[in-house]
């Protein structure tokens, strides 16, 4: 099996390169514009989502181009969710993965209208026909990422956090909050596949339960870093939550409880792999990766 690590720094390669191309530089008034969306978009991180997309894909045998394509869509729709994320309306972040967020390198306004034109870009990418021959299946992967993106999904469950900071702590909100803020977007990583292999419905249950699960033990992860991290090692800022009076899995299980539902979801979420045999190695080796991960 090829190692973990060296095929997560590819594919991340890869997705950077690609989204230089597809976000080229520009001269004239929007170059401030398109320098912010970049700086977002072509900046430092894992790229787990895109990994997820091509993982998935390759275990269904999808076009690699578009899989690539469909990947830098994804990094398109979550650069733009930091850039908002970070904004002082929303959790007020100096920092992002180690140097200034977006408001702080460009201003304020340039941040929202990045993230505003990045989402844009994304839905550009797919529904390009080097993504996928059908017109069917790239409307197909423009709705369902509408879905993962919207009310329904990130955009939803970001509203339920900041109306929930300061109320009374209920599980069952906090667990359909971070489906919708966190998974929903690891979630169409793994449906994406799916539908650009025109794959059957087993492929589709079993990659659905595997992302649902993987994408909870992102956010517990989170939550424990936030609790329990150091500045120097998750480059951002940690303790807020606590700060702003935010129900997290720490704030309701404790840091130990968090850390025994984050290992139950593991194990579930492998199991979920399991039709797949060996081919899904590399899948499985990301749930361990995202639980041990320090930044």
């Amino acid at each position: 099996m090829p190692d973990l690590m060296t095929t997560i720094e590819e594919t991340a390669d890869r997705v950077t390169v690609a989204l230089d191309a597809l976000l080229p530089s520009r001269e004239g008034p929007e170059e401030r514009l398109i320098s912010a969306m970049r700086y977002a978009a072509l900046g430092p991180g894992k790229r787990i989502r895109p990994f997820l997309v091509t993982q998935c894909g390759s275990l269904l045998g999808a076009s690699q181009r578009g899989l690539l394509r469909t990947a830098c869509a994804v990094e398109c729709i979550h650069a733009y969710s930091l850039i908002h994320d970070d904004l002082p309306c929303m959790d007020d972040d100096n920092m992002r993965r180690g140097r200034p967020t977006v408001h702080r390198a460009y201003d304020e306004a340039t941040a929202v209208l990045a993230g505003d034109a990045l989402q844009a870009s994304a839905y550009e990418i797919l529904a390009g026909v080097d993504t996928h021959p059908s017109g069917v299946v790239r409307s197909l992967l423009i709705q369902r990422l509408a879905e993962a993106a919207g009310a329904r999904g990130m955009v939803g469950g970001q509203m339920i956090d900041m109306a929930a900071a300061g109320h009374d702590e209920d599980i069952g909100l906090i667990t359909r909050l971070q489906r919708m803020k966190t998974g929903a977007l690891i979630s169409f990583s793994a449906e994406a596949p799916v539908i650009l292999a025109e794959a059957g419905e087993e492929a589709r249950i079993a990659l659905d339960g595997y992302a649902h699960d993987l994408g909870l033990i992102y956010q517990i992860v989170d939550d424990l870093l936030d609790a329990e991290g150091a500045e120097d090692e998750t480059g951002k800022a940690v303790g807020k939550d606590a700060g702003q009076g935010k129900a997290t899995f720490v704030s309701i299980l404790g840091a130990d409880g968090a850390r025994d539902r984050a290992q139950r979801l593991a194990e579930q979420a492998k199991a979920h792999l399991a039709g797949f045999g060996e081919e899904a190695d590399l899948l499985r080796g990301v749930v361990d990766y995202v639980l041990d991960r320090r930044s």
